[in-house]
């Protein structure tokens, strides 16, 4: 099979052409053949009544050597019937029969043995007659036949030119197109490919313009990501130095020395968050993800994570108020992954609701299944902002220096840990005037918990 769109498109080309010819030489040459026989019937015919006619008005021997001289150079036969008996063998017994009793007679027989087309004319009553006969045109199919390869190769050449070039005008555009996919493979993010028809070439070079416009999006936000998690690495890397090479040179001692080594901690703690949220992201969409989905009381879980969250609240000035039914909301999920969403909701609303603010807790079902829900009255989001708020590092880069944020990596994973439950979490504005985060949970086991 060939292997470029070119040479195909010329094969396809000369096929074409080549059944175009033959089905041309099946329908033509018949209708031609037929035209031709028609034509010298006619002739034959008005011939036949020619000589009738002039053989009535002056009887002329069947030796005639000038009218049979005309008559050859036409391939026509002369035969004189006198008294029933033709001057010549070979005529069918039927047409001397009809042509003798006086009958006009038109049509085809095998005369000497070649079928012809055969004109008889009655002289007089006597059984005179005159009979014409012409070869039927049998030979035309080969003589068509022996020209048809001039037509063929004919329409093979226009076929394989059409072909080489329709291919090569329809390959262009995939070979451009060819060209900016190894570019962009090579690094290069300002390719773009020029957009023209037809509809399907249209349609590739959006898709590679918008290929390379994601990618250029998604390295950029990925050199951001690396960036902020870089800072976020060497903030408590730098603290724990610090303070590991005072106490290691004496200069802290003492009560000051216990300080340090609760920074120290904290720090590493902090270290040890981010570290874990980097590895948890790295490995969501992976086959082996652990999951356990189990029933669980939504109402029991969010009571309990009030329970734990309710002092650091209050140590922030910020108040912690839970809403929930006075019944169990079943849901089927893992509880830990459940639970590390909720803390991870509460810690990013504690980080930037300022104090005396709300943040709730709330819980609820309906027929879509269960609800989790965690809103606050901090700085909220915009309306631009809810585009990309699951981005990793995508709030960070915008609100850096404005408002206080971590790593830019916990909604990014919470949004992760939603998918990975079956679940699906949306983003809007909490009517206590900051962010509302609304998460639906299955309520029944289903097939499609775990990812491939």
């Amino acid at each position: 099979m060939p292997r470029t769109l070119t040479l195909r498109a010329a094969l396809v080309g000369c096929a074409v052409a080549a059944v175009a010819v033959l089905v041309t030489a099946l329908v033509a040459i018949p209708l031609a053949s037929r035209a031709v026989e028609a034509r010298t019937r006619d002739s034959l015919a008005a011939e036949a009544t020619v000589v009738a006619t002039a053989l009535r008005a002056t009887p002329r021997p069947a030796g005639d050597k000038k009218l049979l001289d005309v008559l050859r150079e036409r391939d026509i036969s002369l035969f004189v019937l006198r008294r029933g008996v033709a001057d010549q063998p070979g005529l069918p017994p039927a047409v001397v029969a009809r042509a003798a009793a006086g009958e006009s007679f038109s049509g085809r027989g095998v005369v000497s043995g070649v079928p012809s087309l055969v004109e008889a004319r009655a002289l007089n009553n006597n059984g005179n007659a005159v009979v014409l006969t012409h070869p039927r045109a049998t030979g035309i199919w080969r003589d068509v036949g022996q020209n048809l390869w001039l037509a063929l190769l004919a329409g093979l050449a226009a076929g394989v030119l059409a072909g080489v070039l329709l291919g090569s005008r329809l390959a262009r555009p995939i070979r451009v197109a060819a060209a900016a996919a190894l570019r962009l493979r090579r690094g290069e993010r300002d390719v773009r490919v020029p957009v023209e028809p037809p509809e399907e070439v249209e349609s590739l070079a959006h898709a590679l313009n918008g290929l390379a416009e994601a990618l250029s999006t998604s390295e950029g936000r990925q050199r951001d990501f690396l960036l902020s998690v870089s800072h976020e690495l060497r903030t408590p890397l730098t603290t724990i130095r610090g303070y590991a090479e005072a106490l290691s040179d004496g200069v802290v001692t003492g009560d000051g020395a216990t300080r340090a080594g609760r920074t120290v901690l904290a720090e590493a703690e902090r270290l040890d968050r981010l570290v874990t949220d980097l590895l948890a992201l790295a490995r969501l969409d992976a086959v082996d993800f652990p999951l356990t989905p189990l029933p669980v009381d939504l109402t029991a879980m969010v009571a309990e994570t009030a329970n734990t969250w309710r002092p650091r609240c209050a140590a922030a000035g910020v108040s912690l108020v839970v809403e929930t039914p006075p019944f169990p909301v079943p849901a089927f999920t893992d509880p830990g992954r459940t639970r590390q969403i909720l803390d991870g909701l509460l810690e990013n609303a504690l980080r930037v609701v300022p104090a005396g603010a709300p943040i709730v807790l709330s819980t609820s079902s309906n027929p879509a299944g269960a609800l989790l829900e965690v809103r606050d009255g901090g700085p909220g989001f915009t309306d631009d902002d809810l585009r990309v708020v699951f981005e990793r590092g995508a709030l960070r880069q915008r609100y850096e220096g404005v408002r206080q944020g971590g790593s830019g990596l916990g909604l990014a994973l919470v949004h992760g840990l939603v998918r990975r439950l079956g679940g699906r979490i949306e983003a809007g504005h909490a009517p206590e005037g900051g962010a509302r985060f609304t998460i639906v949970l299955p309520a029944q086991p289903y097939e499609a918990l775990t990812f491939a």
